[in-house]
């Protein structure tokens, strides 16, 4: 019997990528997975394909970065199952690359509602209800880039910097309620939002020989840590940003 049995994993941005593939190893493990992105499409598949293959899968449209669809999610899957064990806040925008002084303001402006302002949200939203439970995980996607600023990713490499200290934050202001709050650093992912990077043979010939692993991971290699994060095993860690990058950061 899994430890993640009749638990309430709750996965923004999970309609592919990374998101995904952390949706598929939690439901393999027993948790009832919640599956929400902008895509209703997307989520089908993924509930979908959870549930052919003996899972627990719900899915739910939430926009990362509007307040009233993150209220929603958070009270819809209250509503329907009760509780929240695990957020997972993976969604996240990056509408431009190119030079820090020709990014326009829309995309400023996506950039910082969805992948700040939505984080810091969703967690508050979560932790409300984890606080009347006594306890709960809270796992952030952040970035190699937050500790690292990505050329032509100025902003965005910001954003991941600004979550890695909101993780911090809440960890310490969130432990005397049983929350532990931690981040995970995915280094470069062969994933369609990574797209600009895994495909362009340029960006990788600089970027490859920085990675001591000499490849990109898949999207799977990245999952266990947040199933490690979310385990009993690290029942003793919180306020942590785990870098997973093929020793890039090292």
């Amino acid at each position: 019997m899994s430890q993640f049995n009749q638990q309430v994993v709750l996965i923004t941005g999970a309609s592919r990528g990374i998101g995904e593939a952390i949706a598929h190893q939690f439901a393999e493990q027993g948790a009832h997975v919640v599956v929400s992105s902008r895509s209703q499409e997307g989520i089908d598949a993924v509930a979908t394909a959870i549930r052919a293959n003996g899972g627990q899968a719900t899915a739910i449209t939430c926009h990362n970065g509007e307040r009233e669809s993150r209220e929603q999610l958070i009270d819809q899957v209250v509503q329907q199952l009760g509780r929240i064990d695990v957020l997972i806040n993976n969604a996240a925008a990056n509408p431009y690359f190119g030079n820090v002084l020709d990014m326009g303001y829309a995309a400023m402006e996506k950039t910082i509602e969805v992948n700040i302002e939505g984080y810091f949200h969703m967690s508050q939203l979560a932790g409300r209800v984890m606080r009347e439970q006594k306890s709960g995980v809270i796992i952030n996607t952040a970035s190699v880039n937050g500790r690292v600023s990505g050329f032509n990713q100025s902003l965005y490499s910001a954003s991941k910097a600004a979550i890695i200290s909101m993780t911090e934050s809440f960890a310490k202001e969130c432990a005397a309620f049983g929350i532990r709050v931690n981040a995970v650093l995915p280094g470069l992912t062969d994933t369609k939002f990574a797209s600009a990077l895994t495909q362009n043979e340029a960006m990788l010939k600089m970027i490859l020989p920085q990675i001591p692993l000499g490849r990109m991971a898949q999207p799977e290699e990245m999952a266990p840590a947040y199933l490690f994060l979310a385990s009993k095993a690290a029942a003793y860690i919180t306020g942590v940003s785990l870098p997973i990058d093929g020793g890039y950061l090292a």
